[in-house]
């Protein structure tokens, strides 16, 4: 009977030590997981707080000379340590002069062009014969760009549709790109009704609308806050050349749960309305070069950037024109995510402003880009609108869309 209860005695005690390493694992892992990788910190303003038992923190490194987004900078190191002795992480703190911005909110006309010729599937095609045929089956996939046709280079389907009329009966050379990759692939078009055909269906440019996030001083836009990526791959997309347009807010569809709502907007594709030139597609959003055109509807004023360690949770604010006129509406940040390793869901954010719940039942498709202001300084930009629940959505952290590194 004694045997039995030391037995048991050791049961538990073992039982106990291997519910307790769980739990430090558990929480090891997650207090990790908590502390970002880097910060950014403005010049004068206080470093990274202080963090919370059992994480304890030091800086180990003399602050030294770096670079940061083009700007002349200093940086150094701070190690993170768990119950006062297990390393955790090292983080590295940039230290800029203050930047400043002018915040965005007007929605803009997008117009952009495929770094070539953009498959986004294939199929069967019936011959003149009366026969199915798949002559692209497992040789082109969705989300190849084909970039030439028999050795020339084409950047629109209707030469790629040109080039394989020309060809006929003949195969065809076609120069893909995949994932990086580039090779050739040969391939017989099929003789159809409609002409000859490859059994590929291509894409070369999109438009839509979104919102203008900020400019700087130098003329430069970043808008949207996330990539644009191709409807029917989900990949981003590789852009040839883009442009914004002006555009006005023509209509509101609501967003309920389960069904997002969008801005419907007109935009006039017309060359002198042109307010931005494309010049990067990237997973922070869409950047490039202002026009005067796109200056002269924002105001002179400017807000300086805030960063991620200095937002809070509680009131903030968005900035808008889904009314047709730009104006500040009322949120919640309710959840900061410095470590999400998605860029464009840092900020969880739900929308309290009556006339905006009233408007648009929260946010909605168009708003993308929207920048986020908290105690008077830009700290982010709208991204996403959750399904289910339209007045929640997420952001991104403006630091990720004016540091180049971000934009990858």
């Amino acid at each position: 009977m004694m045997i039995c209860r030391k037995t048991y005695r050791k049961f538990l005690l073992g039982l106990l030590a291997v519910s307790l390493l769980g739990l430090g694992v558990y929480d090891y892992f997650r207090e990790r997981a908590r502390i970002p990788d880097s910060y950014v910190q403005t010049e004068g303003e206080p470093g990274p707080a202080e963090p919370d038992f059992p994480v304890t923190a030091q800086i180990t490194q003399s602050v030294t000379e770096a670079s940061y987004n083009s700007r002349s900078g200093k940086s150094y190191q701070i190690s993170y340590r768990y119950l006062g002795w297990m390393p955790l992480k090292e983080t590295e703190v940039t230290v800029v002069q203050k930047t400043c911005v002018i915040p965005g909110g007007i929605p803009v006309g997008i117009y952009m062009e495929t770094d070539g010729v953009l498959v986004i599937g294939t199929g069967k095609v019936t011959g003149r014969d009366g026969l199915t045929y798949e002559p692209a089956f497992r040789l082109v996939q969705a989300g190849d760009y084909i970039r030439s046709v028999n050795g020339q280079t084409i950047r629109e389907k209707e030469e790629l549709i040109e080039a394989v009329q020309e060809q006929g009966s003949e195969k065809v050379v076609l120069g893909l790109e995949r994932d990086g990759r580039s090779f050739e692939i040969r391939l017989s078009a099929t003789d159809t009704e409609e002409g000859f055909r490859l059994g590929i269906w291509v894409r070369d440019n999109t438009q839509g609308i979104g919102t203008l996030t900020f400019l700087t001083e130098d003329g430069s836009f970043g808008a949207l806050g996330h990539g644009i990526n191709d409807s029917d791959t989900g990949k981003l997309l590789k852009l040839s050349e883009g442009k914004l347009y002006d555009t006005s807010v023509a209509e509101i569809h609501r967003g309920e749960p389960g069904t997002p709502g969008e801005v419907a907007g007109l935009i006039r594709y017309r060359e002198s309305l042109i307010c931005g030139e494309i010049q990067e597609n990237t997973e922070a959003g869409i950047f490039g070069t202002a026009t005067e055109h796109l200056r002269e509807q924002l105001p002179v004023e400017t807000l300086e950037v805030g960063y991620k360690q200095e937002i809070t949770r509680g009131e903030a604010w968005i900035r808008s024109a889904v009314s047709g006129e730009v104006r500040d509406y009322r949120i919640e940040i309710e959840e900061i995510h410095s470590s999400e390793s998605d860029v464009n869901k840092g900020i969880v954010l739900r929308v309290t402003d009556p006339e905006l719940l009233a408007l648009a039942g929260g946010i909605v498709q168009g708003m993308s880009g929207s920048p986020v202001i908290q105690n008077g300084k830009i700290v982010g930009a709208v991204t996403h609108v959750f399904i289910n629940d339209p007045t929640k959505g997420y952001g991104i952290f403006i630091e990720n869309m004016l540091d180049p590194q971000g934009k990858s």
